[in-house]
């Protein structure tokens, strides 16, 4: 989304950077490499050939064939938190959504949004002159998310320009097809009110989840796939693992750290690649792009 990176020690040589433009400085320095991406899918299965490579599956379909395979996955793939409400899942990703990617499509609309963190808060602040009705539920008096917004969602509600449900629950949403109609909120002295809505949106967060990852047998401890410290392999030969998803004794969960765990990957990786063909540390600047065909 666009954050910053945490203080001026993150990135070396960058005292603060955007996530997107660290990405994209990242691209463009692989760029000269040709690299073939897939993206957009979800890797689901990992086997292991009797000739000793991979074959990687993802949830379309598509299989990609490797000698060697390096697990870059995070914390895993993030899931939103979803509300413990039955029948649900007719009207995600139509009219209830749990990310704003186009806050347009709420113009003129009823909304009731869900949560006390900063998503709901910020979401709330910039939707409340775009919606028709906005109304925040959360289910505690005080939030979670930074004071100073907290105070201008209450000011928003004090000129009732939103309305605001504090120590209040959505407990179940009614509609048609794929569009809600109205959601039941509770509050333990006032009891149930049904809202009418156009759109739900849970902003609770996100959860990390590893997924199809725990079915590959890998030895994992504390949702982290276990690697040797000296190559970053699993104890499957020719499949690594870097960065948050590793572990080992001494880990530290750095961006910095995982930059330093790729480097000695790839060159532990280059003989399993390369077979006969000895490994050895280069530099660009020296031999240019053509000297690591």
């Amino acid at each position: 989304h666009g954050d910053l990176y945490k203080g001026p020690h993150n990135i070396p040589g960058h005292p603060a950077i955007l996530a997107e433009d660290l990405i994209a400085n990242l691209m463009e320095q692989m760029a000269p490499f040709k690299p073939g991406m897939t993206l957009g899918e979800r890797a689901e299965q990992l086997e292991k050939r009797p000739d000793g490579t991979f074959c990687v599956t993802t949830h379309l379909g598509t299989q990609i064939q490797a000698p060697v395979v390096a697990l870059a996955a995070g914390m895993g793939s993030f899931e939103p938190r979803k509300p413990r409400i039955e029948g649900l899942q007719p009207f995600e990703e139509r009219s209830i959504l749990y990310q704003v990617t186009d806050p347009e499509q709420f113009r003129n609309k009823r909304v009731v949004i869900a949560g006390g963190g900063d998503s709901a808060l910020d979401w709330c602040m910039q939707l409340a002159d775009v919606a028709a009705e906005l109304t925040l539920v959360h289910r505690r008096v005080g939030f979670r998310g930074a004071p100073d917004s907290a105070e201008k969602v209450k000011q928003l509600a004090e000129a009732g320009r939103i309305r605001l449900l504090t120590s209040t629950q959505v407990v179940d949403v009614q509609g048609e097809d794929d569009q809600i109609r109205k959601v039941k909120t509770f509050h333990k002295a006032n009891g149930e009110e049904w809202l009418p809505a156009d759109y739900f949106l849970p902003l609770f967060g996100y959860c990390p989840q590893l997924g199809p990852i725990l079915d590959w047998g890998l030895n994992i401890e504390d949702g982290q796939v276990v690697v040797h410290p000296e190559d970053y392999q699993t104890h499957i030969p020719g499949l690594f693992a870097v960065g948050d998803i590793s572990t080992y004794p001494g880990k530290l969960k750095l961006i910095l750290c995982g930059f330093h765990e790729a480097t000695h990957m790839a060159h532990a990786a280059s003989p399993i690649v390369h077979p006969g063909k000895a490994a050895k540390a280069g530099y660009t600047s020296v031999h240019g792009v053509k000297g690591f065909d």
